[in-house]
């Protein structure tokens, strides 16, 4: 009953779907986040680019956009990007455990591996897993002074796995000649994390470096409430630079780096019985971004272009002491590799267009020593992508802003794919109220593991979608109250995902394996956002939001029409936060995910949470600021994976400090 209330309270609250108060605190970003950035992440409040790879103003935008922040980030006070994620409308996940275990997020229902994402610009996933989708396990806030996140299908600016959407990342960027930021929090389950960042913008140079470390002992993976015991640590240190320098006001280099380290102990099924339980396992894991660009304007500044390179490295390795002599159970090793030129050319006064052309080459290294045939090869396989775009935006009346691209992509096994959107905001009322509604198409291609591993299928289509959605923004009581309202449909097909075969000779099982992959499956997503904020008093801030969700297969068999595995039909978030007169500033914020299913055949039924929390900050001076949380405030007991252990209540206290 109390659940039922909950959503109730919400919906009656709401009035209307999907605008987060976080959709209007907006700031410019681009693929140079010099353009946004610490010093930027609260000023121009009208203003987004993830939709449309340029600086627009939210009301020109057709497609449905949430942009939090840095202090909005800080005001969460999570240390993890997918906690922040999950109280954003449209957006679900599930872990395998604590923090540091396999995070999978859902955008409107979609494929974890069907959401593109993006730090400063640079593409991010895995080649080495089977999906070949972003594991948000190890994606810390650390230097984060933006995201933003642009849902529904969008491959013509962002090609392959842009199904479900987008979440673009932009990490802070100095404003003053000399400038730095530290923080140091510690608090339940042995968590202690430290982060420091120095700067500094003079004349044509600009530079940032940042560090940061988190380590905790956990929870056991395997359900405490099942029998877990051993508790499954985790820690991550990582480390970033940037450097740019300006020629001139109009041609700059930028050049950065990312790289981190991680190490976490997961329970899995252990030999020789195979059952799911407390074990020695553990991975270790090392990402390492690269990134060159060259920036330069033509024609008096209205024509901006970037040339930029990047590379990305993603090792896992995995261990099970159990399996000795060999103890490794997996080594994975995956590159991407890009070149790219993007264009933006302001045409005349409300017209913009923007063009591009990629080429992107991915590479595998794969192997499980524990169980391959003594001797045995390691799998070693890689693909290509070319792509070209091209998008055009007009404001063809006033107000009203009409959107349309397409893009071609070639890829070295399956062939080429077009995809195309369009989209249209209408501003009325002196922007009071803003109508939008979107099209467009996105594709996923199959991965190297996929196509090339021992179970791979070099006949593999990709994935294709089509999805819509439309809605309202209204602005009531001079901008204290702002609420949207959106619908959204997406179908699915060509769904790639593992066949078992039926007998030896049954096509691709030649080779002895059990099974292949195949483009064996279809989904169809429906739902409705909604979200509102009131400022009802000085200092008092209400936010709410609500996602219904009706999420299908529609793959011919014995699933078909069942909901799709961890997916909450029902989701929605709410804060209540007041600043005092004495500067204090508390928050209560409650998040709700109704009931999901573990497995295709919806035989189990994970129940529904509720969680609060409560926060607290205080700025003991200009630059000093001491804040703290106390998370799952009522100890609730919940999964979001089968038998997958999730942390009960747990306190924190930081401090934050900036020079």
């Amino acid at each position: 009953m109390r659940t039922v209330l909950l959503i109730s309270g919400a919906v009656v609250a709401l009035l209307a779907p999907t605008f987060t108060h976080a959709a209007e605190l907006s700031a410019p970003t681009s693929p140079n986040p010099d353009v946004a950035g610490a010093g930027a992440a609260t000023a121009t409040p009208d203003i987004t680019v993830v939709a449309n790879r340029s600086q627009q103003a939210l009301d020109k935008i057709g497609q449905s956009v949430t942009v939090l922040t840095l202090p909005q980030i800080r005001s969460d006070q999570e240390l993890t990007v997918s906690d922040i994620l999950a109280r954003t409308p449209g957006i679900s996940y599930a872990r395998n455990g604590g923090v540091g275990q396999t995070t999978s997020i859902f955008i409107r229902g979609a494929e974890t591996d069907q959401t593109v994402v993006l730090i400063d610009g640079i593409q991010l996933n895995d080649p080495s897993a089977p999906g070949g989708g972003f594991d948000f396990s190890n994606l810390l806030v650390s230097d984060i002074a933006r995201i933003e996140v642009l849902r529904g299908p969008q491959s013509t600016l962002h090609g392959s796995q842009a199904i479900g959407g987008v979440v673009n990342i932009v990490s802070a960027a100095p404003t003053r000649p000399f400038q730095g930021d530290a923080q140091i929090e510690g608090g339940s389950y042995a968590t202690g994390y430290a982060k420091l960042g120095l700067g500094g913008r003079d004349g044509p140079w600009s530079w940032r470096v940042a560090a940061n470390s988190y380590t905790t002992t956990g929870v056991s993976a395997f359900d405490r409430r099942l029998g877990g015991k051993e508790a499954d640590g985790y820690r991550n240190q990582g480390l970033s630079g940037r450097v740019s320098y300006s020629f001139t006001p109009d041609v700059s280099l930028d050049v950065r780096g990312l790289f981190l380290q991680s190490r976490a102990k997961f329970d899995g099924f252990s030999t020789p019985t195979y059952s799911f339980g407390d074990d020695g396992e553990f991975g270790a894991t090392r990402e390492s971004i690269a990134y060159g660009g060259l920036n330069f304007g033509l024609w008096d500044g209205r024509l901006k272009n970037r040339v930029a390179a990047q590379y990305t490295l993603i090792q896992r390795d995995y261990y099970d002491p159990a399996d000795a002599p060999v103890a490794k159970t997996f080594d994975g090793r995956g590159t991407n590799g890009r070149l790219e030129y993007e264009g933006t050319f302001a045409l005349t006064d409300g017209w913009q267009a923007v063009f591009g052309a990629q080429s992107a080459r991915e590479s595998i290294t794969s192997s499980s020593p524990a169980f391959d045939a003594p001797g045995g090869a390691p799998t070693k396989a890689h693909d290509t992508l070319n792509s070209s775009y091209g998008q055009l935006q007009a404001e063809v009346a006033p107000g009203l802003n009409l959107t349309g691209g397409l893009r071609h992509d070639d890829h070295s096994t399956f062939g080429g794919r077009t995809t195309g959107q369009a989209s249209a905001a209408w501003s009325l009322n002196g922007g009071a109220t803003v109508l939008r509604a979107s099209w467009g198409q996105g594709f996923k291609a199959p991965t190297v593991y996929q196509l090339f591993s021992d179970y791979g299928n070099a006949s593999l289509r990709p994935e294709a979608a089509e999805g819509w959605d439309a809605g309202i923004q209204q602005r009531f009581w001079r901008g204290r109250i702002e609420v949207q309202a959106t619908y959204f449909s997406r179908d699915t097909t060509n769904l790639i995902d593992f066949s078992f075969c039926s007998s030896p000779a049954a096509p691709h099982c030649a080779k002895g394996n059990f099974g292949f992959y195949d483009n064996v499956e279809r989904a169809r997503a429906r739902g409705v956002e909604l979200s509102t904020v009131v400022r009802p008093l000085p200092g008092l801030e209400l936010t709410a939001n609500y996602t219904h969700l009706d999420d299908r297969n529609r793959s011919p068999g014995p699933n078909f029409n069942k909901v799709l595995i961890r997916r909450p039909a029902d989701s929605a978030n709410g804060t209540a936060s007041y600043t005092w007169p004495i500067k204090l500033t508390t928050t209560v914020a409650i998040r709700y995910a109704g009931g999901t299913f573990n497995e295709a055949e919806n035989l189990t039924r994970l129940k529904g949470y509720t969680l609060a929390d409560v926060r607290a900050s205080y700025p003991l001076r200009r630059g000093l600021e001491v804040y703290g949380r106390v998370e799952n405030l009522f100890d609730t007991a919940y999964e979001t994976v089968d038998r997958y252990g999730t942390l009960g209540r747990a306190g924190s206290i930081g401090l934050r400090a900036e020079f």
